[in-house]
């Protein structure tokens, strides 16, 4: 008796791990959030720029999306829309590919492929490998082939973007003969970074120079001319805030939106860096709350990543291409030299020219889209800048939440007004192009 029952159970347990083995693999929207957020953790400690950063999501995203739009009678693939994107191969004939599961998949394979410290997206690919292995290795063999496989057809398309050519190209020169050229700024005095972005092939806008602002006032120092009046006037607001001690709004603004991926810090002899998200970093926090708030599910959560990214990617080279035709200086440079040789931004300037305002350009873009995603009047809680001790931030609407993250360049005292309402407008005119142009939804 104690033998049949023995044999019994073996078979229940024999039966019971071939039933585990064949159960389907379920990816929710909460995965595809995982895996954006540790690409966002693994970037902060690589210490990308705004620029790249906006490349690194792009790239990921299109090759989720594409892989999601193929069984999704909804959605539309990029192919012949974005720039020399051709089909992504089909699943051989008589797979069954769990398409949400190749997604997240070459997510992760081309996230692995655009970040320096590859161990890390290693390490949390194969801990999500091993539970869909086990749970289902069939379907799991059968779609990691396939999402290898789109990951490595987006690789090649991805390196036609010029971006290993500009790795080599010059230093930005210093001209330092002309008072309104861009200098490097303290602490680190740093050279300009990416003067050659403009050279990065755009994935939507027809080229880096399509959304080309109108000029900054002329420049000249002195008093009553248009330019000396927007220096004096980031004086004039970065000491009307800071009299008002840590209870300013404005303070709050300013360091809400920060979003310096490398701030330096010196202690005596010591020189360090904080490192937090890029502004490009920031919108994609708020795309992941959007989601979760209106309950997408997953092939809306990679659309509206993919959308944003994209539009964002647009933006920084449409901002890189004005920022080093101008190539403004400061205004640190130019209130050290004339107004207050004490005076410091309430924000560390980061190091590139000043005009257009980066977060200005990328907001506008970003809010545009969004909002065509998600619609007008989207409340929200902002959230994003939590773990770096801020508190949340509530808005109305994408574009609220735009116009906020310009102006905090003005009250950081890191950019002159017409860098931020022009730039803001600059990115809204190049998001509507994208929204316009870019059919991803029948």
């Amino acid at each position: 008796m104690k033998k049949q029952i023995g044999l019994l159970s073996l078979t229940t347990l024999f039966l019971f791990s071939c039933g585990k083995k064949s159960d389907p693999i379920a990816i929710t929207p909460e995965d595809f959030h995982s895996s954006v957020d540790k690409v966002t953790e693994v970037m902060i400690h690589d210490i990308f720029s705004p620029p790249v950063a906006s490349r690194i999501f792009a790239y990921p995203n299109i090759a989720a999306y594409e892989i999601l739009a193929q069984q999704e009678n909804e959605y539309l693939s990029l192919a012949n829309q974005v720039r020399d994107l051709e089909p992504i191969p089909v699943p051989k004939e008589g797979e069954t590919i769990n398409h949400e599961l190749a997604a997240l998949i070459a997510h992760m394979e081309l996230s692995k492929q655009l970040i320096f410290s590859e161990d890390r997206i290693e390490a949390y690919r194969d801990s999500l490998y091993t539970i869909w292995e086990d749970k289902n290795s069939e379907e799991f063999n059968a779609s990691k082939t396939y999402g290898l496989e789109v990951a490595d057809h987006i690789s090649k398309w991805m390196k036609g973007d010029n971006y290993n050519q500009t790795r080599t190209m010059p230093k930005f020169t210093v001209d330092t003969d002309d008072p309104s050229r861009w200098q490097p700024t303290p602490p680190a005095y740093m050279a300009g970074i990416e003067p050659h972005w403009n050279k990065i092939r755009p994935f939507v806008i027809d080229s880096a120079s399509q959304f080309r602002p109108t000029p900054p006032p002329p420049f000249s120092m002195e008093e009553g001319s248009d330019f000396f009046k927007e220096v004096r006037e980031v004086y004039d607001i970065s000491n009307e805030i800071t009299s008002k001690g840590d209870e300013s709004e404005e303070i709050e603004i300013a360091q809400f939106w920060d979003c310096n991926p490398y701030v330096s810090v010196t202690r005596g002899h010591l020189m360090f860096a904080t490192k937090k998200i890029t502004p490009g970093a920031h919108w994609i926090g708020i795309t992941k709350i959007a989601c979760r708030k209106s309950n997408a599910d997953v092939n809306k959560t990679v659309y509206a990543y993919t959308k944003a990214s994209i539009a964002m990617a647009d933006a920084f080279i449409s901002c890189w291409d004005e920022k080093y035709r101008s190539s403004l200086i400061r205004p640190e440079t130019l209130i050290n030299e004339h107004i207050d040789e004490n005076w410091v931004p309430i924000l560390q300037t980061p190091p590139f020219p000043e005009y257009t305002s980066g977060h200005s350009v990328v907001s506008g873009a970003a809010a545009v889209t969004l909002t065509d995603i998600f619609g007008d009047n989207f409340a929200f809680d902002d959230d994003t800048e939590v773990p770096y001790g801020l508190p949340v931030r509530s808005f109305t609407s994408f574009r609220q939440a735009a116009d906020e993250a310009a102006i905090s360049r003005m009250y950081g005292g890191i950019h002159y007004r017409a860098a931020v309402e022009i730039g803001v407008g600059q990115g809204r005119s190049l998001g509507k192009f994208v929204v316009d142009n870019l059919k991803m939804t029948k």
